[in-house]
C-alpha cells in the first residue's frame, strides 16, 4: 500500500510506503487527507487508520523545480507513442534539427517517430523534407512526470493529482 505526500500547499511531493505515511503523521509532521476505511493498522494498544493521502503541517522547498531528465521512454511517452511526422506507430526517437547540424538531445529537439519516417529523414531538417510536425515538441508536465510512483496510482489521489497538471 502506497501513499501519496502533499505538500503544505497541495502539490504533490512523492509517494512513500503507508509505514513511513504513518511515522509523518505520528510525528505530527504531516495530517490525514485520505484513508483507508477498510483495512486500519494495528497497533499494541490500538488501531490507526491507513492514510492513502497525507498533507505535511510545513512547506517543504523543492530546490530549483523539478527537472525531468530527456530519456527515449520519456520522448515516446510524451508523443503516445505516435509519429510526429506520419502518425503511425513509432519505435525509435528523431533530433528535430540532427546532432550534425547542432541539434541538442531536448525535450524541445527531440520526437516519437516510426522508423521509415526516422531513415528517409536522415540528416535533414523537416522543412528540407518538406514536412510539418503534428505536434511543437515541449517538456512534459504534470504530477506524473515530477513525482516518482504516480504512474500507479490509487483512484483517491486523482483530485490532488490534477490540481498538480
Amino acid at each position: 500500500m502506497r501513499t501519496l505526500v502533499l505538500n503544505a500547499g497541495y502539490e504533490p511531493l512523492a509517494v512513500v510506503s503507508f509505514k513511513r505515511a504513518l511515522v509523518l503523521v505520528m510525528n505530527e509532521k504531516a495530517t490525514v487527507v485520505e484513508h483507508t476505511e477498510t483495512d486500519p493498522v494495528w497497533g499494541t494498544s490500538r488501531s490507526y487508520e491507513r492514510p492513502a493521502v497525507i498533507i505535511l503541517t510545513r512547506y517543504v522547498r523543492v530546490p530549483g523545480g523539478r527537472r525531468v531528465p530527456v530519456t527515449r521512454r520519456g520522448v515516446l511517452r510524451r508523443d503516445g507513442m505516435r509519429c510526429a511526422y506520419c502518425g503511425k506507430a513509432a519505435s525509435t526517437i528523431d533530433h528535430v534539427l540532427p546532432r550534425s547540424r547542432g541539434g541538442a538531445d531536448s525535450w524541445e529537439n527531440l520526437v516519437a517517430c516510426c522508423l521509415r519516417c526516422n531513415n528517409v529523414k536522415g540528416d535533414r531538417t523537416p522543412q528540407e523534407m518538406g514536412w510539418e510536425l503534428r505536434f511543437a515538441p515541449h517538456p512534459p508536465r504534470g504530477a506524473q512526470w515530477t513525482v516518482r510512483g504516480t504512474e500507479r496510482t490509487d483512484p483517491r489521489w486523482e483530485p490532488y493529482l490534477a490540481l498538480a497538471a
